[in-house]
């Protein structure tokens, strides 16, 4: 793997089992959760969950930045709702997403400003980008 520029954070995690009752540790011990199945009932998270919430919290950063830029004062109670799907076509599975952001206050034409910019600088929108169907709702 080549290194574009400076490496600022590695995540590190262990997981054994995989969805189906399986454990997944960070090496530094702030995350240590157990994983379940979709939709089975199960005690634990599933990767879709965790994705939608990494996704939804660098977005939001990605917005704040982009606020600070465009001297916006970005609100407190800003939000999203991300949802992400787990599908299957035939025998082939993918994901598709939605990020439903909610910027209250801000006039729409600056809230899109920033959503669209987010999504331009978001290293999980730039990780989805031609790969996954994404759609961004301003509500």
């Amino acid at each position: 793997m080549s290194q574009l520029g400076n490496v600022l954070y590695t995540a590190k995690d262990h997981t054994t089992g995989g969805r189906d009752g399986g454990t997944s540790q960070s090496s530094d011990g702030r995350l240590d959760i157990k994983l379940s199945i979709p939709g089975t009932g199960g005690t634990g998270t599933n990767p879709e969950q965790l994705f939608a919430a990494g996704w939804s919290a660098c977005f939001i950063g990605a917005m704040k930045i982009a606020a600070h830029k465009m001297e916006v004062k970005f609100p407190p109670d800003a939000a999203i709702d991300a949802e992400v799907d787990l599908c299957l076509n035939g025998d082939a599975y993918f994901l598709q997403a939605r990020l439903n952001v909610n910027l209250p206050g801000l006039d729409r034409g600056v809230a899109q400003a920033l959503t669209d910019t987010a999504h331009q600088t978001c290293p999980y929108s730039k990780a989805t980008r031609g790969n996954i169907s994404v759609v961004i709702n301003l509500v």
